[in-house]
């Protein structure tokens, strides 16, 4: 079972989540000012996230673990949810890595 990317509002703005195929959230991207912005970040997560070298593995105050998935030019176009290991991170990262190119996008908007 695959994983899909959720379009949807938040306010004013647009973000979307990329699930994987249990349909847990692995990916979460910033907010976008326009829906076809929003568009462009899921183009940019299909592209990136195969590419170890985008991953930036991060992590918190409080010691969780959690990365973040860059786009060529650097800007951060997804986040993480917090780990409890670095272990558990690096599996999130292989989910997103098989999940991130598909092309399904449910349009919530």
């Amino acid at each position: 079972m695959s994983g899909d990317y959720i379009l949807k509002r938040s306010g004013e703005q647009y973000m979307f989540n990329l699930r994987a195929g249990n349909y847990q959230v692995i990916l979460s991207s910033q907010r976008y000012t326009s829906k076809s912005a929003a568009q462009n970040g899921i183009a940019s997560v299909q592209k990136s996230s195969p590419d170890d070298a985008r991953y930036k593995r991060l992590k918190a105050k409080d010691g969780s673990e959690y990365f973040n998935l860059t786009a060529g030019n650097g800007e951060i176009i997804g986040t993480s949810e917090m780990y409890k290991s670095a272990s558990a991170r690096d599996k999130g990262i292989e989910s997103v890595k098989i999940n991130g190119p598909i092309t399904t996008v449910k349009d919530q908007t």
